[in-house]
């Protein structure tokens, strides 16, 4: 599993973050996806690491812009963040 942190360009609400959300749910086989206006950040949880040129196909249509991609192994926390 890999855990893909993204900038984006763009989001402004709470909206932007489901529009984003969607975006990446559609293209790719992921197990968990969040976003933040506040931090300009999607980050992505997915069996293969994606990269910057995918996910800007991804977002090609949406009007986002991905600034920077950044994929690296997930270390899943136990309860509470223990265990790890």
């Amino acid at each position: 599993m890999y855990e893909t942190t993204a900038k984006i360009d763009g989001m402004m609400c709470g909206h932007c973050e489901a529009h984003v959300n969607e975006a990446v749910r559609a293209h790719f086989d992921v197990k968990k996806v969040t976003s933040s206006h506040e931090k300009n950040t999607t980050t992505i949880v997915s069996e293969l690491p994606i990269t910057k040129a995918q996910l800007e196909g991804a977002l090609a249509d949406t009007g986002y812009e991905v600034l920077a991609v950044d994929s690296k192994q997930y270390e899943k926390k136990g309860l509470f963040g223990f265990g790890k």
